[in-house]
């Protein structure tokens, strides 16, 4: 599912729809620590989902300074298609549960690489680096899930 996450017209609402997709990528984290065998994965993921959970909080915090009112949970039928993308895959074993973390990853990846882009639109000086942080983090964990991810033989 490709991502509009930063395309949003103020910049405000772009950090609100990417709260929504880090609330998302927390509930596909703990449907894939759920389902996962290998215990490396799982901690790894309990790693990722900690950022995640960091993002929403420093994205809310910077909301709450412009007067804007945080998403409290992630969008419901993305929600859906996100975790249900990752249960789906948990059916076939830990490989196709990294290759859908992975496409979720992609859509992360994709939204912090657009509102990175748009830092410039804000006064607050503070959510250039929140940004460049999270952008790095999704980096990580798309790099992560890539190395981990068996070539299909």
């Amino acid at each position: 599912m490709a991502t509009m996450v930063g395309t949003q017209k103020s910049f405000t609402e772009a950090i609100k729809e990417l709260v929504e997709l880090d609330y998302d990528a927390l509930g596909a984290y703990e449907a894939a620590i759920n389902n996962l065998e290998n215990p490396e994965y799982k901690k790894k993921f309990e790693e990722f989902k900690l950022d995640h959970q960091r993002h929403i909080t420093e994205l809310s915090a910077f909301l709450s300074r412009c007067n804007e009112t945080a998403p409290s949970g992630p969008d419901n039928i993305k929600k859906i298609l996100v975790k249900g993308k990752v249960e789906l895959a948990s059916l076939f074993g830990d490989q196709n549960i990294l290759s859908a973390m992975l496409s979720n990853e992609e859509d992360t990846n994709t939204a912090y690489e657009r509102v990175d882009a748009r830092v410039g639109e804000s006064a607050d000086s503070g959510i250039a680096k929140i940004i460049s942080a999270g952008l790095a983090d999704e980096r990580k964990h798309k790099s992560w899930l890539q190395a981990n991810i068996s070539p299909k033989g």
